[in-house]
């Protein structure tokens, strides 16, 4: 197994994000390229993540590898990239090796562990409302929430979305118009974590736009993809409980 890239720092970036919802991760690696899909120790999150054949410049794979990993390990690792490196995946037995290639060559090894779960799948949803829009502008409305609740609720309706949290004494509200996105929607609510979503949020720097997809009290699906890469979250909804 050999996998070379070019340009690893939105890789990088990547599996930083990741590692804030998983700690242990199957990567599978065959001649389509790489996919990973985690679900959260709480079992609130899934995530997903795809770099196709086409984003290496080199791909090498005999057989189809199921790599145990430890995202701890892997994101030091790669935090030692530079703008100008390239970086080496090769197996070595129980090792996985990865050469940072710059000014100077580095080499790190990181010992593959046992991870026994079942391969994950992603479920099949269907969602109501559809939104595509500017990254930066629902990640600002995400951290806004943040300063007055712990959770928030999307909204969507034919020809706008809004985002609204409420706090024991304080509110925020966005609203956005069809002018300032893409919107094919019912009616619906739905309410989720800031906790959560604070984390996903940080992969708005990966593309400048998003997909939001949710529904009634509905699991939330944001996208981020480009030419090159496939990344999702899924989140359940937060259902409130009366006492």
């Amino acid at each position: 197994m050999l996998l070379k890239l070019e340009h690893p720092k939105i890789f990088s970036d990547i599996i930083s994000i990741i590692s804030e919802l998983v700690n242990e991760v199957r990567i599978k690696v065959n001649n389509q390229g790489m996919t990973l899909i985690a679900i959260d120790p709480a079992n609130v999150a899934m995530v997903s993540f795809k770099l196709p054949a086409s984003a290496f410049s080199e791909l090498e794979i005999e057989k189809e590898e199921i790599l145990g990993i430890s995202l701890d390990s892997l994101k030091s690792v790669l935090r030692r990239i530079h703008i100008r490196s390239v970086l080496i995946i090769t197996k070595q037995e129980n090792e996985l090796r990865l050469e940072i290639v710059d000014r100077i060559k580095k080499e790190f090894n990181l010992a593959l562990i046992d991870i026994e779960s079942e391969e994950k799948e992603l479920p099949n949803l269907e969602f109501t409302s559809k939104i595509e829009m500017a990254s930066v502008d629902f990640a600002e409305s995400i951290e806004d929430c943040m300063v007055v609740a712990d959770s928030c609720s999307f909204i969507a309706e034919p020809d706008k979305f809004l985002i609204r949290a409420k706090g024991s004494l304080n509110s925020f509200k966005s609203e956005f118009s069809s002018d300032e996105l893409n919107i094919e929607s019912q009616k619906a609510i739905s309410k989720y974590s800031l906790e959560y979503l604070q984390k996903m949020i940080k992969a708005t720097k990966i593309t400048d736009k998003i997909k939001i997809n949710f529904g009634a009290d509905y699991p939330l699906k944001l996208e981020f993809n480009t030419p090159f890469i496939e990344l999702s979250f899924i989140l359940a909804p937060r259902v409130e409980t009366e006492d």
